[in-house]
């Protein structure tokens, strides 16, 4: 049985550009994931993981919720190419 990624490395052009395409969806998925990861952390209130989370207290950065906000803003530059790419 061959696995996915050696399926794609056999099908030459193809698999390529089908990893690609693939890619691309997967990096759009990355800033929303984040932010509902936010919003329901946020809901949840403080569990066990905000206990772990915020050793740095006192620093606005501590805490599951920005740790989410902040990766969902890192990985938004997917979007932005996405938006820029249909105004033109």
């Amino acid at each position: 049985m061959t696995s996915p990624v050696g399926a794609m490395a056999g099908a030459g052009r193809n698999g390529v550009v089908a990893a690609r395409h693939l890619a691309r969806w997967l990096s759009l998925a990355a800033t929303p994931t984040f932010a509902i990861m936010a919003v329901l952390t946020a809901m949840a209130g403080g569990g066990p993981a905000d206990m772990l989370c915020a050793a740095g207290q006192g620093s606005l950065l501590g805490g599951m919720v920005p740790m989410y906000l902040l990766m969902s803003a890192f990985h938004s530059s997917a979007w932005l190419r996405l938006m820029a790419g249909r105004r033109e």
